[in-house]
C-alpha cells in the first residue's frame, strides 16, 4: 500500500501538467476566427494587401473571391453550379462571423444581407438567371463598396 501511495502523487501531478499543456496549446485567441485559413481570411490581415483598401471588417478577398466565382457560374448559365459554389461562401462567411461581426457590426450585416440575398435567389424554387445575375450583381458591388472600390 505505501507504494502505491507513493506513485499516484507524481503520476497524478504529471497528468494534470501534461492536460493543462494540451489544453493550452488547443485554445485559440478570442478574436481568431474560426475558418480554416483555406476557406476564409484570417484576423490578422486588417491591413491592405496590394495597394487595395481594407473594409472596416478586414480582408475580404477570400469571400469575395467566391463571390465572383459564383457570378462567372451565373452568367454561364449553369444556376445548379452556382447553387453549389454560393454554399461555399455561406460556409465560410458563416463560420467567420463571430470574427468579423464585432469589428464592424453594421457593415457585417449589409454585407449577410447581400449574401442571404444571393443565396435566395439561387435557391429559388426554380431559379431565374436575371434574378440570380441581378443578386450577385448586387453582392459584388456591396464587397467593392465595402473595401472602398
Amino acid at each position: 500500500m505505501p507504494i502505491q501511495h507513493s506513485i499516484v502523487r507524481p503520476v497524478a501531478t504529471v497528468s494534470v501538467v501534461v492536460l493543462l499543456a494540451l489544453a493550452a496549446g488547443c485554445s485559440k485567441p478570442a478574436d481568431q476566427n474560426s475558418a480554416s485559413a483555406a476557406s476564409a481570411p484570417t484576423a490578422q490581415t486588417a491591413m491592405p494587401m496590394q495597394g487595395k483598401a481594407a473594409s472596416k471588417l478586414g480582408d475580404l478577398s477570400a469571400f469575395h473571391s467566391i463571390a465572383t466565382d459564383v457570378a462567372t457560374i451565373v452568367d454561364k448559365g449553369d444556376l445548379p453550379a452556382a447553387k453549389a459554389r454560393i454554399k461555399d461562401l455561406e460556409v465560410a462567411w458563416d463560420s467567420a462571423e463571430a470574427g468579423l461581426k464585432p469589428r464592424a457590426a453594421d457593415d457585417w450585416h449589409v454585407l449577410d444581407k447581400a449574401i442571404d440575398t444571393s443565396l435566395s435567389a439561387l435557391r429559388a424554387d426554380t431559379p431565374s438567371q436575371a434574378d440570380c445575375k441581378a443578386a450577385m450583381a448586387g453582392l459584388l458591388k456591396t464587397f467593392d463598396t465595402l473595401e472602398g472600390k
